[in-house]
């Protein structure tokens, strides 16, 4: 059996991983990710890209640190790649970089077709090109090198049969690149000056290329070996040595995003966070999805199909909530009703995305506040007079009572209905301590009270305090930022807008100033 991506049952494909940044996966290797049974994944592939993978899909890690697997172990991968195939399911082997370039995927395709076994491979963006351009180095310029050499920088060099004659590596290159040096990089440094190169070479050392944590230093070849001791650099590195290293002080784009070097968590419910992700990260950050909510439907539907059923007898529904309106939708779908059943009343939204989903479902928003805030929308309510009407107000099983009881006492009379709930996940110990002892986490973000409410019960206080006390707090409205101050944090970032566009332009706007 084949789908129309051509991927069939029982195929091993080979997809090149990129260098880190998610974004440098190619779209065929994204789509077939997606359809795949079964992904065996290495160390250099950014587990974010398992993302993409069907909730279905089994997860395998096969990487190794610290140098080239051995044989053996690469042994076992060629056959659990074959096993996998043979059992009838679809095989992505996602490796880092581009799988032909030192990747070792030769010997597993050629394990593959000694097998009889249907492979495909899927090219990915190499490290030795991506990661000098995220370092702002490009490897060929027409006034500085014409050509280029890509080296692995595993092999010893002083091994009696060295497969490389450096005199002829060196002389007449303009470029050099070395992926996996580090382990050997006096001994490269060495014979590169040996035999032809200047010390005084302008050479690179960038690890973990294109990652939101990237590092880089600069020096020359006959300084370089110092400088990476002084520096602690570790694997996995990307050398580059020539003179196109010295445009990195005018061409270096990437470490100079606003955000770039600053871990930021994000608490959102994992559906809706991709977009203020993805914001983020457009401005340097590495963020951390850390959900501290979990939209589910509500315990029953009685309630709420109650209200759909004598909807006419409402003169104006409000939404305060994306997941009010996409729950609500999803409802009438599933009792087979349609948008003639909201003929003649009114229509609020709380907030311009909760207004773009309504609009997304072809209904016009009659009335959104300028603050995007319960009280705000009261006083457009007031202002049309309240008293004698009837509201439905779908929205989570619990929220802030303000909005119904204020319209009560204004002589309204209120049906508050829950449309969906929102749930606190759980996390075991040892995940939340090693989320918060890889790095410092600069900055925690809040779109509402119950996501911080749901923060601090999953941590716990004794690990805020052990592990946050110098991160800074950014929460996206007063209501919000009241609720941290309460608990007793201190609250550095509060837009103007409560948006999360402008939450985004707020954390950047704090970092550089």
């Amino acid at each position: 059996m084949s789908s129309s991506l051509g991927l069939k049952t029982g195929q091993v494909v080979l997809v090149g991983a990129g260098p880190g940044d998610p974004g440098l996966l190619t779209l065929r290797g994204k789509a077939l990710l997606a359809r795949a049974d079964v992904v065996i994944h290495d160390y250099l592939a950014n587990p974010k890209l398992l993302d993409f993978a069907k909730e279905s899909a089994e997860r395998i890690y096969v990487g190794k640190k610290g140098g080239a697997l051995n044989s053996e172990h690469q042994e076992k991968i060629n056959q659990l790649l074959i096993a996998s195939a043979k059992s009838g399911k679809t095989v992505v082997r996602l490796k880092g970089g581009d799988p032909f370039i030192f990747g070792r995927g030769g010997e597993e395709i050629e394990a593959l077709a000694a097998a009889s076994i249907p492979f495909e491979v899927v090219p990915g963006v190499s490290s030795a090109i991506g990661v000098p351009s995220y370092a702002g180095i490009p490897l060929t310029h027409r006034k500085m090198a014409s050509s280029l050499t890509i080296v692995t920088g595993h092999e010893d060099p002083d091994k009696t049969h060295s497969p490389f004659d450096w005199e002829k590596l060196v002389t007449g290159r303009d470029t050099l690149v070395f992926l996996m040096a580090m382990g050997n990089l006096q001994t490269i440094t060495q014979k590169i000056i040996e035999h032809g190169k200047a010390a005084d070479t302008p050479t690179a050392l960038i690890q973990w290329g294109s990652y939101p944590y990237q590092k880089t230093i600069t020096a020359t070849l006959g300084t370089v070996v110092a400088l990476a001791e002084e520096t602690r650099i570790k694997p996995p590195v990307v050398m580059v040595v020539g003179e196109v290293v010295s445009l990195r002080a005018s061409l270096n784009w990437f470490e100079r995003r606003p955000l770039f070097g600053k871990r930021i968590l994000v608490t959102r419910a994992k559906t809706q966070a991709g977009e203020f992700l993805d914001q983020l990260s457009a401005f340097g950050a590495e963020t951390i999805s850390f959900p501290t909510l979990q939209i589910a439907p509500p315990p029953d539907w009685n309630a709420l199909d109650t209200a759909i059923a004598q909807i006419e007898s409402y003169d104006v529904l409000i939404f305060t909530s994306v997941n009010g309106v996409s729950f609500f939708r999803k409802r009438l779908k599933t009792l087979r009703k349609d948008l003639r059943l909201l003929k003649g009343i009114a229509i609020c939204a709380i907030g311009p995305r909760t207004a773009k989903a309504i609009e997304d479902w072809d209904l016009r928003v009659d009335l959104i506040p300028s603050e995007f805030k319960a009280e705000g929308l009261l006083d457009l309510l007031a202002a049309r007079g309240v008293k004698g009407k009837r509201f439905l107000i779908p929205r989570a099983l619990e929220a802030r009572e303000i909005l119904p009881e204020t319209l009560r006492d204004l002589g309204g009379e209120v049906d508050v209905v829950p449309a969906y709930q929102a749930l606190r996940p759980s996390y075991a110990p040892g995940e939340i301590d090693s989320l918060f002892t890889q790095r410092k986490i600069d900055m925690l973000t809040f779109a509402s009270a119950s996501t911080l409410r749901h923060f601090v019960e999953i941590v716990g206080k004794a690990r805020i305090a052990k592990y946050l006390k110098e991160s800074k707090l950014a929460c996206i409205g007063p209501i919000t930022a009241d609720a941290a101050t309460a608990l007793g944090f201190q609250v550095s970032v509060v837009p103007k807008n409560y948006t999360f566009p402008a939450l985004t332009d707020a954390i950047v706007d704090y970092y550089q100033n």
